[in-house]
């Protein structure tokens, strides 16, 4: 039986198994089973050769747009940045990744037009295995759906769990550490509803013996898998619904229906029209938003503060990571910072390279001679 059957075959075990009690370790152990097997699929499969997909990341942030073929994405990153994807009204269209570069408040916003994904994409059909090697690089995931088919959402979701990509949530928080002797030891806080049993049966499964394992807050089985396999990529995601010029006013209580089915505030969702260029503005926000981008305005010694170019970073990035991104010697020659702006509690305040940056923060670096 090759590897394609077994999988087919543990996910049948898995639905025809009533999840309870008594059956919470066995579910447990077929999941990490499940999981392992997979990811030796994928491997073989990777190993094979082909074509990839490979993109070198430039810019100050990347952002993948993610959508079923003829949806437009091509035209959309035509109309917002200075790529030159080929745009046609057949499928599959765009069959190497396409990147752009979209310039916005002083930022340098990557965009990637990633071919077209069919079901079955994490299985590898389609190129879909190159294809989503590409979305785990990027800094925020952007579902580009047609206002005529909101229900890709609910496949393009699959596909990209399928690939371990696990969109709007944080890891879990799990401590696992290996010892050389007394089995496997569960410390799990009382609000922890996974049976003892069964996280020791997903750790065999993964080979581990003796091992400390600390769970301080409760998780599923399938997070509890993920953390073991410890090679999930966790990335934050928006919705844009494409089109919108074609919608009528009383299809429109219909789309909006269709995306709170899938727990998507209409209000939450930006509404476009790549080919007419409507909203684009407003998506241009929204993406500035959701990578959490911040410009810092650089005071340079003898040429004072540059406005017109701005250090751009996310939010929650130090005064180290400034020197970090700049380069050259400044890690090893810093002496200081003065800080003007909103992080700081007075002009010029001097800080170290552990203090917090704001959007809009002046920066003076001053380092050692």
């Amino acid at each position: 039986m090759g590897l394609e059957e077994e999988i087919e075959d543990l996910r049948e075990e898995i639905a025809e198994t009533p999840y309870n009690k008594s059956t919470e370790a066995h579910i447990g152990r077929l999941k990490a089973k499940l999981a392992e097997k997979k990811e030796k699929l994928e491997n073989q499969s990777s190993a094979g050769g082909g074509h990839g997909y490979a993109v070198e990341k430039h810019g100050d942030a990347t952002v993948a747009l993610v959508g079923f073929p003829s949806v437009g994405k091509s035209t959309l990153i035509n109309a917002l940045t200075n790529a030159d994807s080929e745009v046609g009204s057949y499928e599959f269209t765009t069959l190497d990744v396409n990147p752009g570069m979209l310039m916005y408040r002083g930022a340098n916003i990557q965009i990637l037009d990633v071919p077209g994904l069919i079901e079955g994409a994490a299985g590898g059909r389609g190129g879909g295995k190159e294809v989503l090697s590409v979305v785990r690089t990027a800094d925020l995931v952007v579902y580009v759906l047609s206002v005529f088919e909101i229900e890709q959402y609910d496949r393009l979701s699959e596909e990209l769990y399928n690939t371990n990509i696990r969109l709007d949530t944080d890891p879990p928080n799990i401590n696992i550490r290996k010892t050389h002797k007394d089995g496997i030891g569960v410390t799990m806080s009382d609000e922890v509803s996974l049976d003892e049993d069964t996280v020791k049966q997903v750790l065999r499964e993964y080979g581990y013996v003796n091992a400390k394992v600390t769970i301080p807050h409760d998780l599923t089985i399938d997070e509890l898998v993920d953390a073991v396999m410890d090679n999930r990529e966790y990335l934050p995601s928006m919705v844009t619904v494409n089109k919108a010029d074609l919608i009528d006013k009383e299809y429109l209580p219909t789309v909006k229906s269709e995306l709170r089915d899938r727990d998507l505030d209409p209000d939450d969702v930006i509404f476009i029209s790549a080919e007419e260029e409507l909203g684009l503005d407003g998506l241009k926000e929204r993406l500035w938003e959701e990578l959490g981008l911040i410009r810092i305005y650089m005071d340079k010694p003898g040429r004072g503060v540059d406005y017109e170019e701005p250090l751009v970073l996310f939010e929650g990035d130090t005064v180290g990571d400034a020197c970090e991104k700049i380069g050259g010697e400044f890690d090893e020659r810093f002496k200081f910072a003065r800080v003007s702006g909103p992080s700081a509690k007075h002009d010029d305040q001097q800080v170290g390279k552990g203090h917090e940056l704001a959007d809009e923060d002046v920066l003076r670096i001053v380092a050692r001679k």
